[in-house]
Order: C-alpha cells, then sequence, then structure tokens
C-alpha cells in the first residue's frame, strides 16, 4: 500500500503507508498507466498520497495520509487537475487520533511478538480503526466534477478499480519501500471479497480467472480511490488504507518481518479499504457543518 505516511512502514503493511500500484509481470506495464484525466477527481497531496474531490469544496481521504498535513501549515494543500488548492480545514474521523497511538505502539513490538499474538492484536486493532478524514478547501473547484460517493452499491465479486502513483514493482519483485513514493499515475483492477462493515477488502489475484490488470497498491498511494462503476456511472466505493489479512495471512507476514523477507505487492496478499457507504452519515453531517 502506498500510503505512507510513513508511519506506515511496512504496515504498513499491514497498513499504513501510502503506495504506487503494483503490476502483475505478465502484462506491459503501459496497460497499467493511465492519464491523470482518466480520473480528474483525484487529488494528490504535498508528499504522498491522494485523495478524491467528493463535493466542491472537499476531498475524501484517509486518515494515516494527512498526518504530516496537520503537522505541517506549510502543505495546507492539494493538487487536483494540476492547479494547488489551499487547505482551510483538515478532519480526522473522531476516534482516530486515539487508534492511531495504539496502532504505532502495536508495530513497535512487531519485530519480537509472537506470529500468534499479533495477528489476535492486529485485528482487534482493525475492528477499532476508522481510518478516514475529510480536507476542506479554501476554495470551491469549478473545472472539475466531484466523484460521487457510493452509498450500498459494492458488493462481493464486482469488480473495482484502484489508483495510486506511488512506489511500483511486479509481483516477482514487489515494491521496496525505498523507492520512490511518487511516480507516475497507474490504475489496477481487483474483485471485491468483502463490502460490508467499515473495510472493502480485495486479494492481488494473479490466477488465470482473475483480472487481467489485477494489482496492488504500494508506498505513496493512501488515501487513493478505490471505485467502481454502477449503471454507466463511476462512483467512490473506498479509500486506500493498506495491506491486511486473515488471521494465517497475518502471521506469516510478521514472520516474514521478522527474518527480512517480506515483499509488498505479490500474488495472494490481501488489502484494505475503509469503505465509503459506512462512513457515509459522517461525511454528510461534516460537510453539512453539523
Amino acid at each position: 500500500m502506498k500510503i505512507i505516511l510513513r508511519l506506515t512502514l511496512p504496515l504498513l503493511l499491514l497498513s499504513t503507508s501510502a503506495h504506487a500500484i503494483v503490476t502483475r509481470h505478465d502484462q506491459p506495464d503501459a496497460r497499467y498507466r493511465v492519464s491523470p484525466q482518466a480520473i480528474p477527481a483525484l487529488a494528490n497531496l504535498p508528499d504522498e498520497g491522494h485523495g478524491t474531490l467528493i463535493a466542491p469544496r472537499w476531498v475524501l481521504t484517509a486518515a494515516h495520509a494527512v498526518n504530516m498535513m496537520q503537522m505541517m501549515p506549510e502543505e495546507h494543500f492539494v493538487t487536483i487537475n494540476g492547479k494547488r488548492r489551499a487547505v482551510s480545514r483538515i478532519v480526522v474521523y473522531p476516534d482516530y487520533p486515539s487508534a492511531r497511538v495504539a496502532w504505532q505502539q502495536m508495530f513497535k513490538q512487531v519485530k519480537t511478538t509472537k506470529p500468534d499474538t499479533f495477528a489476535r492484536q492486529y485485528e482487534a486493532a482493525m475492528a477499532a480503526m476508522h481510518d478516514i478524514a475529510l480536507v476542506e478547501l479554501a476554495e470551491p473547484v469549478t473545472d472539475v466534477a466531484p466523484m460521487p460517493i457510493d452509498r450500498g452499491n459494492a458488493k462481493p465479486g464486482m469488480l473495482s478499480t484502484v489508483y495510486g502513483a506511488g512506489a511500483t514493482g511486479t509481483d516477482l519483485t514487489g515494491a521496496p519501500d525505498s523507492e520512490s513514493h511518487r511516480t507516475q499515475l497507474r490504475h489496477a483492477q481487483n474483485l471485491l471479497t468483502q463490502t460490508d462493515g467499515p473495510w472493502l477488502r480485495y486479494v492481488f489475484d494473479c490466477s488465470a480467472s482473475a483480472p487481467a490488470l489485477s494489482g496492488a497498491i504500494a508506498g505513496g498511494d493512501s488515501g487513493g480511490p478505490v471505485t467502481i462503476d454502477v449503471a454507466g456511472h463511476t462512483y467512490l466505493a473506498g479509500i486506500t488504507h493498506g495491506l491486511d489479512g486473515i488471521t494465517s495471512e497475518v502471521e506469516h507476514v510478521v514472520r516474514q518481518m521478522q527474518d527480512g523477507s517480506f515483499r509488498m505487492g505479490v500474488c495472494g496478499q490481501r488489502f484494505a479499504a475503509a469503505r465509503v457507504g459506512f462512513y457515509a452519515a459522517w461525511i454528510d453531517q461534516t460537510i453539512a457543518g453539523y
């Protein structure tokens, strides 16, 4: 995932960092690259990571992706359609700050905690994590149409598209976190596996039955959009969070992190994105000024 915020690490792996798109080695990279005009509502954050314009003055992104912006007033801007837009306010989901502290403390122990113990802690942390934020712009955007948010259309088995300009690589090499977190915009398509609760999930599937352009996020992609198409219209269904996994998968990743063999963006890895439909009421209330 590219999320990065650099707090994420590999998390980050499990989620916390930003990423770019990791592609399949059996597909030309050119097929994954897209022009920014393919998704005009995409917002680039100052250093790395993305967001999506969902209303004339509002960008939706990941809470972990705006941490640096909150600490650095000189970075209170985003870039949309090639133009810098001043930011007047950043609103993170109310309980995110406390969840972030617990998340950081958990990952400080990742190299020494038993994999099964860490997996249980991770599951609890994901249940308490609401990684979403709204960025209010100083002036409304008039040259780009906002992307409508999904309010319940996303279903398991549906094709989704994820965008990112972070780090890149292939399923054979993964995406080293040391690589640049700002590269060329790419997209990948994956079938959704879970669409209820606060998380949208999908697997980087490289099998013969997988979408031809399946892929994974990497460092620098955090906060980017996961979209779905319904009846000819594109909706924002998810906000890129990071690597994820069921218990056995988390334990496997922890062992790899401990022995130094971990690679981000290989076939079979599972990823999570904040499910926008779950947060629709909070989004509406925040924009309305409640």
